[in-house]
Parts: C-alpha cells; sequence; structure tokens
C-alpha cells in the first residue's frame, strides 16, 4: 500500500519530534514553552520535516499529567501551526481520546497512539474525524510504565498480529485506509534484543502491506547497543533509519530531522530510487 505521508521525491517521510513536556528524556525540555516549540516547528519545517508530531506528555515515567493540562499543552501549539501550515501533516502524540478530539479540533490530522489502543475510544474518534492514525505495540504494559523481565516467544509475530489487527479496526472505525501506520514500537514494552530482532527482520513487516513507521530516534536499545548515553546516540541512530529506509519503511519519527533525510537520500541514491542532487565531480 502506497504510503499517504511520502516525503520529498516518494522517499521515507520524517516525523519531527515536539514535545511540550519540561521532562523529555532527550531534549530535557527544550520546547517546553510555546515559544520554542513554534521555532522549533519553523526549524524543522525547513528543513524538510513533512509531519509535525506534538505531544504534551513524556513518554516514560514521570510527574503525573492530567488530560487537562495535556490539552492545554499540545492544541494550542497545533492550532498556531495549522495556521501557518496549512497543508503540513500534524500528529497529536497521545494516548486519551478527549485529548485526541481536542487536537483534531484544533487542526492534528494524524494520531499516534503511542500505547497501542490503551484507550479504545481514541481509534474511534480518529475515525470519526477521518484523520490518520498510528497502530503501535506494546506488549500490554501501561502507559509511561517500562517493561520488566518481558518476554515474547516470536517478538515480530507478536508486532505484526497486534498492529495489523488494530490496522483493521482502525479502517472499520472510518479511518482512511492510506492513512493508517503500523509502528513496531522499539523500547516500549521490549528490551534492546527485541529491538535488534525487529529491526533484522523489518522486511516481514513491511511486506504486510500496511506502511511501516518507525520511532528510532536515540532510543535505549541504541544506547544499550553501543553503550551510549542519550546524547551519542546519532550516528547509532541513523544506521539504523539506514537499514530500515533500504527495506522500505515509510515514515522515520526523529529528533535530528535534517540528518535523518540525508540518511533517507543517501539510502536511496546507493540503490538507485533518487539521483544524487548536485553533481558536477568529473562532468565539466
Amino acid at each position: 500500500m502506497r504510503s499517504f505521508y511520502l516525503g520529498p521525491d516518494g522517499l521515507a517521510a520524517v516525523m519531527a519530534i515536539v514535545n511540550r513536556t519540561p521532562d523529555s528524556f532527550y531534549d530535557q525540555g527544550a520546547t517546553e514553552l510555546f515559544d520554542a516549540a513554534l521555532a522549533r516547528v519553523e526549524a524543522v519545517v525547513d528543513q524538510g520535516a513533512g509531519i509535525i508530531d506534538i505531544g504534551g506528555v513524556k513518554a516514560g515515567p514521570g510527574t503525573h499529567v492530567g488530560p487537562s493540562e495535556e490539552i492545554d499543552r499540545v492544541v494550542p501549539l497545533i492550532a498556531e501551526v495549522r495556521q501557518r501550515y496549512p497543508h503540513l501533516h500534524i500528529s497529536v502524540d497521545t494516548w486519551r481520546a478527549a485529548v485526541a478530539e481536542e487536537a483534531i479540533n484544533a487542526g492534528a490530522n494524524l494520531v499516534n497512539d503511542t500505547w497501542a489502543g490503551h484507550d479504545p475510544e481514541l481509534v474511534e474518534v480518529a475515525g470519526a474525524h477521518k484523520v490518520g492514525y498510528v497502530c503501535s505495540h506494546t506488549g500490554g504494559v501501561q502507559p509511561r510504565t517500562r517493561p520488566y523481565r518481558v518476554h515474547f516467544d516470536d517478538v515480530v509475530s507478536d508486532v505484526i498480529r497486534e498492529t495489523t489487527a488494530l490496522a483493521q479496526r482502525a479502517v472499520e472505525c472510518g479511518v482512511p485506509e492510506d492513512q493508517v501506520l503500523i509502528d513496531p514500537t522499539h523500547d516500549f514494552g521490549k528490551n534492546t534484543y527485541h529491538g535488534l530482532e525487529l529491526l533484522r527482520r523489518i522486511d516481514e513487516l513491511v511486506v504486510t502491506g500496511w506502511p511501516v513507521l518507525m520511532a528510532l530516534s536515540n532510543k535505549d536499545f541504541v544506547g544499550e547497543t553501543l553503550d551510549r548515553p542519550v546524547g551519542e546516540r546519532v550516528p547509532g541512530t541513523l544506521a539504523c533509519t539506514s537499514f530500515s529506509a533500504a527495506r522500505g519503511v515509510a515514515v522515520f519519527r526523529a529528533h535530528e530531522v535534517a540528518a535523518t533525510l540525508d540518511t533517507i537520500r543517501m539510502t536511496a541514491a546507493i540503490q538507485g530510487t533518487c539521483s544524487p542532487r548536485a553533481v558536477t565531480r568529473g562532468l565539466a
């Protein structure tokens, strides 16, 4: 199935991360304030991001954030971004139906449900509004919790079974079929060995026909594989990105937008699916 979210030249798209939180694991609250978040949006749009993913709650454990506070964090920014960029894809990163409802009314056209349908009404909200929906896999863990001695008989089969079932439910609820994405959801309910296995066998997800989103950026599975702290995981992230782009992943959720786009484009050029952009060497 051809993805609705294609990037430049028909390549994989980049979903830029914009977190309006004080405690994000990577940027440590750099875009918590409205003006800083808006500046980040402007910068990543200029760099070529095709989707802006706006979140108001840290994924991991931390201070409780209720629905009202989450709405206050994400909805005004979504409204402003929609006004400035009428044709941009705007995603709301939430597991709550009430938050998604307000976000969609403000201009979001994609719901990034990173907690795998924890709120069963969330996909119904996306369907009712005919917006896109990301189907994730968490192994049944509760939102904002970490995995503990997690086990799968076959993590790839489990991911495929759960995400494709949720994708089918999304379509039944009214989500346009070409706006459904499936996400193996690295680190969520999984350990590092699971994350590597999902990359190693990514072809099996791609062949399902559902466009695949990968959120690899600076994740713990990269850090543990290389023994690198959060601030030193970009090379490992980009290696994972190139490997996945070569195998047909459709969207990459990323902190470093320009570097991710360069990685996607270079991978495609090696494969012969896109042309170099500014060739002069040896031709003149």
